[in-house]
């Protein structure tokens, strides 16, 4: 029988099957000898041991898709990354760390800021702006009163999406939402450093209520900061599609968009074309790589750029 892992804890894989059947499994002591580990998200066949308590073993993992490190999860369509709107205050540096983390594993992105009730619109206003201008798909909503909900649904619609996002945002209340059966711990956001605790503990698939059988999601950990790896000085103008237009204007071959006069993307952020909030995000990040040192620690609020 063919299913899906849902969830592994503790050597035990709990595969969703086509009926809508859920079976607690084994793997075989064959993957231990391949050094091959079954993960979230796998497809898999397994044999049922007992029908009568849902029990079985894998036997056999599918191809895979895509595979993320972290978290560790499989066959991956797209990721959703959800921040706040106010309260916290979203970290524009945060989230080009977070664009540039799934660009690396070729994930398109729907970047969802929660929190629309309590928004004002100059506040959603600079944020549509500032990522719309580089192609991404931006939404907003609000978990308490539902905004925006029926479209996100059709944007997660036969898809399985990974959640990401930094703690505090919402995503364990838009988990519950989304699916009620998950009864996610979603945790008091902190009034003194604004930042909710981290609930999230293992990596788990759930069905959208209302939608098609194979429409899952994912929840992951919170981050506070992420360190970009296996990007290089070179490499991060790659990382910033809006720059590709205005590149070809520039006077140097390789520009690398900081010092070089004549610049084309420069003369672009002078202009208005590109966000001054993600250049100067650029800016920073190839500084940190450059000097080959993690920046940690620093929030950036709307109005530091």
């Amino acid at each position: 029988m063919q299913g899906k892992i849902i969830k592994g804890i503790a050597g035990f894989y709990y595969i969703d099957t086509p009926s809508g059947k859920l079976y607690e499994c084994r793997a075989k002591g064959i993957f231990r000898q391949q050094k091959v580990k079954p993960l979230v998200g796998d497809d898999v066949l397994m044999d049922v041991v007992s029908e009568d308590d849902a029990t079985g073993n894998v036997i056999k993992i599918l191809p895979r898709m895509n595979e993320l490190l972290r978290p560790p999860v499989v066959n991956v369509d797209q990721a959703l990354i959800v921040f706040a709107i106010v309260h916290p205050d979203p970290s524009y540096n945060l989230l080009d760390r977070f664009l540039i983390m799934m660009k690396q594993q070729n994930l398109p992105v729907i970047i969802c800021f929660n929190k629309q009730d309590i928004a004002g619109e100059e506040e959603q206003r600079e944020l549509e702006e500032t990522y719309e201008k580089c192609g991404y798909k931006v939404l907003f909503i609000s978990v308490v009163n539902g905004n925006g909900i029926d479209e996100l649904k059709s944007l997660l619609k036969g898809k399985t999406t990974v959640l990401a996002g930094p703690s505090g945002v919402g995503k364990s209340s838009l988990i519950n939402l989304l699916h009620p059966k998950a009864m996610m711990e979603t945790g008091e956001l902190s009034k003194k450093i604004e930042r909710g605790k981290n609930t999230t503990r293992h990596s788990e698939l759930f069905h959208v209520e209302g939608l098609s059988l194979d429409t899952y999601i994912m929840d992951t950990p919170g981050f506070t900061s992420l360190y970009l790896k296996d990007v290089t000085t070179r490499e991060l103008p790659l990382y910033y599609p809006e720059f590709e237009a205005y590149e070809p204007e520039c006077r140097f071959g390789g520009c690398s968009h900081i010092t070089e006069p004549d610049c084309g993307v420069k003369r672009a952020v002078e202009k208005g074309l590109i966000s001054r909030i993600r250049y100067e995000n650029y800016k920073v990040l190839y500084d940190e790589l450059k000097n080959a040192k993690p920046v940690y620690g620093k929030k950036e609020g709307r109005k530091s750029m």
